[in-house]
């Protein structure tokens, strides 16, 4: 076998797994196969970012892993770190319902009734939603008919109380999105097949989720991170790759097909020869590098939306109006322009000094995107202003650190799967040895692009070793 050469595009977390595990398997074969991976800003691990300031510990960008999505955690043990997880606490949350706090229901999934005692105890609801409510035990299934959206769905089994005031703020909360436009096929399918399955959502969740053993130990949180942030993972993972060449500050321009292989130009002039290429970078950028191939304008049509987190430092005395719990999730329906507040020193433990207290709050709602643009200092006053209608909060924060994410989450709007296979399809046939991998195409969370990059790394080890 000839030596070979494949090129990874983006050093965030797809592109970061990627390089792991292809050379996990060169080195595992001895396979003559070079290993190329070019980011264009001067750090790895995309939107992980942890800081470290006074004593406090930010992350400027996620926070978490899901712990019931096993690549993160099987790879934190692959590299030696599992010793250095945390879970996170488990107190209690609230919904922020127009300008009261409400305790977020136990009887649920992902903001979803799963338990009847729990719909009919919250106060969230009028007795007519959660009689609504539960007529998902009684509505038929629906015959799929194609794709729908994940509101008009959960609209249709729960009705409109019970979405805006405990599934959407959750579940737009989670993906920067509408629950309305979000597809139901690329994003939770699950809930469709229980639908069909056993006639109701809530049905299915019984069924197929395991109860807690009685005098069993306390609850695990769902999400971990590391004692020092989730930055441990990305340095991890880049002092393994000992045999992958690593170009920082360099953007591939163009990508030009030749009769074998690839040429990537960079912005610096150098041109990477390919036999492989893994572009892992968000889709709005592949048409621009594959500007020959007019059918990847498609792409454009995957929409994103812009986000930034706003983290504010306090000294506990600050905080007049205190919250027993680890934060709050705002509605639609409130007039509010946050969409979320994390009581990061307690849902965290260790990530503020004694006596202080560090809030994160969220703002970027779809129909509000243009409050991301507005200066650091009137997003920490419109944030504030926020605040104090739920809390009193007195004075100034000791700081702030404020992090935008420009149209950097995609959507995956109703008919994402038959654009994405589209798109393939036309990749695998006129662009052979080439793939697309990442958050903008089969599941956004930080666990679905550790397992990307992991299949573009099998994809890759095939092609080039099939006719040895």
């Amino acid at each position: 076998m000839d030596r070979k050469k494949v090129v990874i595009v983006g050093g965030g977390m797809t592109g970061l797994s990627a390089a792991y595990h292809l050379q996990k398997q060169v080195k595992s074969a001895n396979l003559p196969i070079d290993i190329t991976l070019v980011e264009g800003s001067n750090r790895l691990g995309g939107r992980i970012h942890t800081i470290k300031r006074d004593g406090f510990t930010i992350e400027k960008g996620p926070d978490s892993l899901l712990a019931r999505k096993p690549a993160a955690m099987n790879l934190a043990e692959e590299l030696g770190i599992l010793n250095q997880t945390r879970r996170n606490s488990t107190g209690q949350s609230f919904m922020l319902i127009k300008n009261r706090l409400h305790k977020m229901p136990k009887g649920a999934f992902m903001g979803v009734p799963k338990e009847v005692g729990s719909l009919l105890r919250s106060n969230s609801f009028t007795l007519t939603g959660k009689i609504r409510g539960l007529m998902d035990l009684i509505i038929p299934r629906k015959k799929r008919s194609g794709d729908e959206s994940l509101g008009h769905f959960m609209r249709r089994r729960f009705g409109d109380q019970v979405v805006d005031n405990q599934i959407d703020p959750l579940l737009s909360g989670i993906h920067s999105g509408d629950i309305d436009q979000m597809s139901l096929e690329a994003i939770y399918p699950v809930f469709g097949k229980m639908e069909q399955e056993y006639g109701s959502v809530m049905k299915g969740l019984r069924k197929t989720m395991s109860k807690p053993a009685k005098n069993s130990k306390p609850a695990q949180g769902q999400f971990f991170s590391f004692t020092n942030g989730l930055q441990t993972l990305v340095d991890a993972l880049e002092a393994e790759l000992d045999m992958v060449k690593i170009l920082r500050e360099n953007k591939v321009n163009h990508i030009e097909k030749k009769e074998t292989g690839y040429h990537l130009l960079l912005d610096s002039g150098e041109v990477l020869a390919a036999d492989f290429v893994l572009a892992a970078v968000p889709h709005t950028q592949v048409p621009g590098m594959l500007s020959k191939h007019a059918p990847l304008q498609e792409l454009y049509a995957i929409p994103a939306t812009s986000t930034a987190n706003v983290v504010l430092a306090f000294d506990e005395k600050q905080i007049k109006r205190d919250l027993d719990g680890t934060g709050f999730l705002v509605t639609r329906n409130s007039n509010y322009r946050f969409t979320a507040c994390t009581w990061t020193h307690r849902k965290w433990e260790g990530t503020a000094p004694a006596g202080k207290a560090l809030l994160r709050c969220y703002v970027g709602k779809p129909d509000d995107q243009e409050i991301v643009k507005e200066s650091d200092e009137t997003l920490v006053d419109i944030v504030l202003k926020d605040l104090n209608k739920v809390m009193k909060v007195k004075g100034k924060p000791l700081f702030y650190e404020i992090t935008r994410f420009i149209e950097a989450r995609p959507q995956y709007h109703t008919g994402h799967l038959e654009l994405v296979s589209r798109v393939r399809d036309y990749v695998a046939s006129q662009l052979p040895n080439l793939e697309l991998i990442g958050s903008s195409y089969d599941g956004t969370g930080l666990p679905d692009c550790i397992e990307h990059g992991q299949k573009g790394a099998e994809l890759a080890i095939e092609a080039l070793t099939q006719n040895k």
